[in-house]
C-alpha cells in the first residue's frame, strides 16, 4: 500500500481538521444567526422544505431552532479550537473532565450531523444518479414516477450535504483527539502496542462477518423490489400492486434493486482478494494493487446515508399514516441502519488489513 507523502496535505489532516471545523461550526453560527433575525433560506419546517416530514427536525420551529443551531456552532468554534491544543487539556486533575467533555461533543456532534440531520434524500439522489445516467432513458420513455430535486427540495438538500460534511470534520476532531490523549501516532493511530483487535489476522475475520451483513441486507431489499416488477405480489395487496403497475413504479423499483444488487457484490470485495488487486475482468488494471482509497471512501459514504436513511424509516414507522403499510414495503429499510454499521465495520476491517507503515511514525 502507497502511504501518503510526510508533507501532503492529506497525512496532515489530524494538524489542521480543529481547525477546518471550528471555520465550519463559525459559519453555522452565523447562519443560525441570520435565520434567527429572518434571514432567508432556513432549511426546516413547513413553508421552508417541500417535504417536512422526511426530516427530524421538520416539525420544529424556526423560532427555536435557528437560535439552537446558532448555539451550538459558537459553542463547536470553541471546542474545536481546545481540540488543537490537547497538550494544555493533558494536565491532571479537572482537565481530565474537559478532555472527556471535548472529546464528548465531537463524537456527538459527528453522530447528529452525519446520520440524525440528513434523511433519505440524500440516498434517493445518489441512488437516482445512475439511474438517469444509464436504465433511467428507458425508465422515462415508460412513464416511471421519478423524483425530481425540486420536490426533494434543493436547498435542504445542499444543507444535508453541508451537515455531512461537518460531520467528517468533527469525526476527524474526536479520533485525533483521542488519538493525542493516548499518547498515539495521530496520522494512523497506532501506539507502542497494537490491540489485539486491529491486526491483519483479527481484522479479517470480524470483517468478513462485517461483510457478510453488509451484503444480505442490501439482498433482502432487492428480492422485494424485483418480486413486484416481475409480477409477485410479495408482501402487498391486489390494490396497491395495480397501482404501481399501472404507472410502471415497480420497475423503477427494480431498478434501484439492481443498484443494491451491484453494491453488495462490490461490498465484497472489501474481504476477496480481487478487492485488494484488480482481476483479470477488469484487463487494463489486472494484476495491479487496487488504491485503499477507491473502495474505502465510496464505501464509507454509502455506510453514513443508509444509516440516515434507515434511522427516518425507523422514525417514519411510529406515525399513523406509515404504520398501515405491509412488511415488505417498508421492513427491508428498517435493517438498514444494521446496513451501514455493518458496512463501516468492514470497510474499517478493510482499511486495518491495507494499511502499510506510516509514514509519520513508521510503524506498521
Amino acid at each position: 500500500m502507497q502511504t501518503p507523502a510526510p508533507g501532503s496535505a492529506l497525512s496532515r489532516w489530524p494538524a489542521w481538521v480543529g481547525y477546518a471545523a471550528s471555520a465550519w461550526s463559525l459559519l453555522y453560527a452565523a447562519l443560525g444567526l441570520f435565520w434567527t433575525f429572518g434571514g432567508a433560506g432556513f432549511p426546516f419546517g413547513a413553508g421552508h422544505d417541500p417535504q417536512p416530514l422526511e426530516s427530524i427536525l421538520g416539525g420544529l420551529p424556526r423560532t427555536t431552532t435557528a437560535p439552537v443551531i446558532a448555539g451550538f456552532g459558537l459553542i463547536g468554534t470553541v471546542v474545536a479550537l481546545a481540540s488543537t491544543r490537547p497538550g494544555a487539556l493533558r494536565q491532571p486533575g479537572r482537565n481530565a473532565v474537559l478532555r472527556i467533555l471535548v472529546l464528548g461533543f465531537a463524537a456527538l456532534s459527528a453522530v447528529a450531523l452525519l446520520v440524525v440531520i440528513p434523511d433519505r434524500r440524500l440516498l434517493m439522489i445518489v441512488a437516482y444518479a445512475p439511474i438517469l445516467a444509464g436504465m433511467g432513458l428507458w425508465v422515462l420513455l415508460t412513464g416511471s414516477d421519478l423524483p425530481t430535486i425540486a420536490n426533494l427540495g434543493l436547498w435542504t438538500l445542499t444543507h444535508q450535504v453541508g451537515s455531512v460534511l461537518g460531520g467528517l470534520l468533527w469525526a476527524g476532531v474526536a479520533v485525533s483527539f483521542a488519538r493525542r490523549q493516548r499518547a498515539a501516532c495521530v496520522t494512523c493511530g497506532r501506539g507502542e502496542q497494537t490491540p489485539a483487535r486491529t491486526t491483519s489476522a483479527a481484522a479479517a475475520r470480524w470483517g468478513r462477518w462485517a461483510v457478510a451483513v453488509a451484503v444480505v441486507i442490501p439482498l433482502l431489499y432487492a428480492a422485494t423490489r424485483w418480486a413486484w416488477a416481475l409480477g409477485i405480489r410479495l408482501g402487498i395487496s391486489e390494490e396497491f400492486y395495480q397501482q404501481g403497475k399501472a404507472n410502471n413504479m415497480w420497475w423503477a423499483g427494480a431498478a434501484l434493486a439492481t443498484l443494491a444488487i451491484g453494491g453488495a457484490v462490490l461490498t465484497l470485495g472489501l474481504a476477496q482478494r480481487w478487492g485488494e488487486t484488480y482481476p483479470r475482468l477488469v484487463w487494463f488494471r489486472a494484476g495491479r494493487r487496487v488504491p485503499p482509497a477507491l473502495a474505502i471512501v465510496p464505501a464509507s459514504l454509502v455506510s453514513i446515508i443508509v444509516t440516515s436513511a434507515g434511522l427516518e424509516y425507523l422514525r417514519l414507522m411510529f406515525r399513523p399514516e406509515f404504520q398501515e403499510n405491509s412488511w415488505a414495503t417498508m421492513g427491508p429499510e428498517l435493517l438498514w441502519p444494521l446496513w451501514g454499521v455493518a458496512l463501516a465495520a468492514a470497510t474499517l476491517a478493510y482499511h486495518l488489513r491495507r494499511r502499510g507503515a506510516c509514514a509519520e511514525c513508521g510503524r506498521g
